[in-house]
């Protein structure tokens, strides 16, 4: 498919940035990159403590975003959280945490937030499900009318995990009374890990034409790109710098130049620096050129 510098500047990529200088700082990062998009954590992601986000922050925030045009920007919430956890107390934490982080994102005005959809801990897919579903419809019915969209990520299918087949991901948007509040993430590591090839043209549209028929091409906000460091199937969630793991360039080429995809945000969760090396850059511009060939 031939394309041009027009459609390179229009093409919505970005990485996940540190929001440890500012939220706003993640934004002006961005931009140094040449981003359209990106992803960020409006808290710390390593405790189950809360913050709430001042007006300093939001006025900070929007001006960043003035300035630099970026508006796509996608919050990815704490691993902490389990919506599937068979466990009352850490099910409690964790629709607690889902409450407050839609609150945080709705106040600086992201359209995607993000989640893994959880580990049900030996109590079954379907009841891990079941419990993800009726999570997500308190956290709903606690923000009223949320302006950011609750994005599903599909998952490695890794232990317990719920979400490494696409009938995972349907089966909890079926169980969400507010239907329009929820979407879905696709990760190109983790579905391979789950074992959807995506390497060859023909596996790449037979993977797609599924997602499709299961979960809808149209309810797909969100495209995470990471190569992977194990194989097909191998249902572990390790990610490899683009080009340089077992899915390959061809996919990324195949994502990065399909029409359908061209106004949904793509992130990388790739490596960060090693060293003096900036993988940031180097997976960005890999990417980009991409859409060259």
């Amino acid at each position: 498919m031939k394309t041009n510098i027009h459609k390179t500047e229009r093409i919505l990529l970005g990485a996940h940035f540190s929001i440890a200088k500012g939220l706003d700082r993640a934004v002006y990062d961005a931009a140094g990159y040449g981003c359209t998009a990106l992803q960020i954590f409006t808290k710390n992601a390593s405790t189950w403590k809360e913050r709430t986000v001042s007006r300093e922050e939001i006025l900070a925030f929007e001006k960043a975003k003035t300035q630099t045009g970026i508006t796509r920007i996608a919050s990815h919430a704490a691993y902490l959280l389990n919506l599937a956890s068979p466990e009352p107390k850490k099910y409690r934490m964790s629709v607690a945490a889902l409450t407050r982080e839609l609150e945080r994102c709705a106040a600086l005005d992201l359209p995607f937030l993000i989640l893994h959809p959880g580990n049900h801990m030996g109590a079954g897919e379907a009841e891990g499900i079941k419990r993800i579903a009726s999570g997500i419809n308190t956290v709903f019915d606690e923000v009223k009318a949320p302006r950011t969209q609750l994005l599903l990520e599909t998952t490695a299918g890794q232990g317990s995990s719920v979400g490494g087949r696409f009938e995972h991901i349907r089966s909890i948007m079926e169980g969400i009374t507010d239907s329009k509040g929820v979407g879905a993430c696709l990760d190109t590591s983790h579905i391979f890990a789950a074992g959807y090839d995506i390497r060859t043209r023909e596996t790449y549209e037979k993977t797609l034409d599924a997602f499709d028929e299961i979960i809808g091409l149209d309810r797909l906000a969100v495209i995470h790109l990471n190569d992977a460091k194990r194989g097909l199937g191998s249902g572990v969630d390790r990610h490899e710098h683009i080009g340089r793991g077992q899915i390959g360039l061809d996919a990324f080429r195949f994502i990065m130049q399909d029409p359908r995809f061209e106004g949904i945000p793509k992130i990388i969760e790739t490596p960060k620096n090693e060293g003096d090396t900036d993988y940031d850059r180097i997976n960005l511009d890999r990417l980009r050129s991409l859409l060259k060939d």
